[in-house]
């Protein structure tokens, strides 16, 4: 069979591009039928559609500067629209048509490779020609596997098991390019069009640089377009941090399990332990008390009377409504709550507090701000903006002031365990509980001189979800501010335990939440995304579930450490025998 394949004489086609021209071809273009020539025509349709463009949005940029709505539309604006769908529907017609065919009709680039590719081509066309029955489960019909063409391959020995690592002749050029310094490695992502390769090439470049190995590091399995220009840059992998699931934790009536990524051993299980006591005590209760993020710049004055007049003007409630309008223009969920100044000297500080809807929020309320600011000018010109955050907002520090006023979600969680759940599960006593609540939380934390640490290890939690979760981890400072207080009820038989957190500061939308392994954490708590019954509701309720994790969490170690059981339990979850290197080997 194979043989009479061979001996096949059909004549075969070259698979080079060929276009014959007959010589009766009718030569009409419809260009033809313009009444100006095809270089005019192009030029009047251009200069129409960005003349239209720029009518367009200076109009309403103007009604969004006075608030007119933009569905309120003249006679002008009506000509400009129209110019603008026809000048768009030719210059569609005319560039964009050709442009697709280009790209679908387009011969494949390994047609043009060489003459060896046409030969083997010949070689499959004949072979086709050659078959006189279809396929079918007895007849043997394959084809012999074709030689691909050759890339070049380094290999590089760093461990006893490294993997080959294969590329391609135009990856080899560009590599030694960022390693020359002639090609930025940030920019690979937009020269190549293709983030998991940059990443490859990025990741080849360094370990060339360094001489360090990166084998351990994950490349694959991530998508790296998700990532681009909002999460990371200059990706050369990813790191895994396991996930485990404390629960199921009873809030308010409902239950949830809690995602929480960390490689601290002891934490899940400690944290799922709390879970189990709340839940056989009835659950716990969280109130939200305050929502509302905060953004505080600087500016200075010429005198300190000058900034106090600007104080001021801000303070008074007077004025209120007017700087609400300016600031809320910025966001439709974005809402001025209050403006809270404070004065050293030539310099004010102005500490913005709005909603930002199910959003973390600090882009908002920073959009926010830039409005006032720019509106202050016009009665305050000798204002100088230092900077459009002056620390007493205040972001990713440890800060009296979010301590005090709160930001973000302020939540205070309690519940009420009862005396046989304390003495059967935690292993412990209701009055040894507070004593050493009093001792630790309280006094010792004191005697720290601690700020908004009141609490046994509330950052613990804290940290594990908001990395689940696709939180800011450097925002776990303030948000894992807590005062965790214990005191013994009903005649001394039960504990009601509270943790009061006054800013913690989480969302369900944008930054890290829209990848794919947190927005799965989110999906599992019933928080993914935004709310579409009532703006911030799910935000507000990934709060609560924070500060009942926090709950669990300082529940379970002051049992443990009130019953002397914490170095027993970190030697058993915290240490492995098992030597994880060769494991993974």
């Amino acid at each position: 069979m194979e043989a009479g394949r061979r001996s096949s004489t059909k004549p075969v086609q070259s698979l080079k591009p060929t276009k014959t021209v007959s010589v009766d071809e009718d030569l009409t273009k419809a260009s033809d039928a313009l009444p100006l020539p095809l270089h005019l025509s192009n030029a009047v349709f251009f200069t129409l559609f960005f003349s239209a463009v720029y009518f367009l949005l200076s109009h309403w940029r103007e009604k969004i500067r006075t608030s007119t709505p933009l569905s309120v539309v003249t006679f002008s604006e009506i000509i400009a629209i129209l110019a603008f769908v026809a000048s768009f529907i030719y210059l569609l017609g005319f560039f964009g048509i050709d442009f697709v065919q280009s790209l679908i009709l387009r011969p494949q680039t390994e047609v043009w490779n060489s003459e060896d590719d046409d030969e083997l081509a010949d070689v499959l066309l004949r072979k086709e020609d050659a078959r006189k029955v279809p396929c079918g489960q007895a007849l043997d019909c394959s084809l012999p596997p074709l030689p691909p063409p050759a890339p070049i391959v380094t290999v590089q020995k760093v461990l006893d098991e490294n993997p080959v690592t294969v590329l391609t002749e135009e990856d080899e050029e560009l590599i030694k390019s960022v390693v020359a310094g002639t090609t930025p490695s940030y920019s690979l992502e937009s020269k190549l069009g293709d983030c998991k390769r940059g990443a490859a090439i990025r990741r080849e470049a360094l370990q060339r640089l360094t001489g360090k190995s990166l084998e351990g590091l994950p490349l694959d399995g991530f998508d790296y377009e998700s990532i681009l220009g909002q999460c990371c840059e200059m990706p050369v992998g990813y790191v895994q941090i396991p996930v485990g699931i404390a629960g199921p934790l009873l809030i308010n009536g409902r239950e949830y399990s809690v995602p929480m990524a960390t490689t601290e051993g002891c934490l899940v299980a400690s944290t799922n332990r709390g879970c189990k006591a709340i839940h056989l005590s009835g659950g716990a209760t969280s109130t939200l008390l305050r929502d509302g993020m905060t953004r505080a710049p600087v500016v200075r004055f010429g005198t300190a009377k000058r900034a106090a007049d600007l104080k001021l003007y801000l303070e008074d409630p007077d004025n209120f409504d007017t700087l609400a309008v300016v600031f809320n223009r910025s966001s439709r969920f974005g809402r001025l709550q209050g403006i809270k100044c404070a004065i050293a000297g030539k310099n004010l500080y102005l500490r913005f507090t709005c909603t930002t809807g199910d959003a973390m929020g600090m882009n908002m309320v920073s959009k926010g701000v830039q409005n006032v600011l720019d509106f202050l000018q016009t009665d305050f010109p000798d204002m100088d903006v230092m900077g459009i955050s002056g620390n007493f907002c205040s972001d990713k520090k440890p800060a009296a002031v979010n301590w005090i006023e709160g930001r973000g979600k302020s939540v205070v969680c309690e519940a009420i365990i009862k005396g046989d759940v304390v003495r059967k599960v935690l292993k412990t006593t209701v009055e040894s509980l507070v004593e050493l609540n009093m001792l630790k939380n309280l006094t010792g934390s004191a005697m720290a001189g601690a700020l908004g640490g009141f609490n046994a290890h509330a950052s613990n939690i804290v940290t594990a979800v908001y990395i689940a979760t696709g939180q800011d981890p450097a925002q776990n400072v303030e948000s894992s501010h807590c005062i965790t207080m214990m005191e013994a009820v009903n005649d001394g038989k039960d504990l009601h335990i509270s943790v009061t957190m006054p800013s913690i500061e989480v969302g369900t939308v944008g930054g890290g939440t829209q990848l794919a392994s947190q927005s799965a954490c989110l999906n599992l708590l019933g928080v993914k995304v935004a709310s579409k019954e009532s703006a911030g509701a799910n935000s507000r309720m990934l709060a609560a579930v924070v500060a009942g994790a926090v709950l669990a969490g300082e529940l379970s170690l002051m049992s443990a450490l009130a019953a002397g059981q914490l170095v027993k339990s970190h030697m058993k979850y915290n240490r492995s025998n098992k030597d994880v290197s060769k494991a993974s080997s």
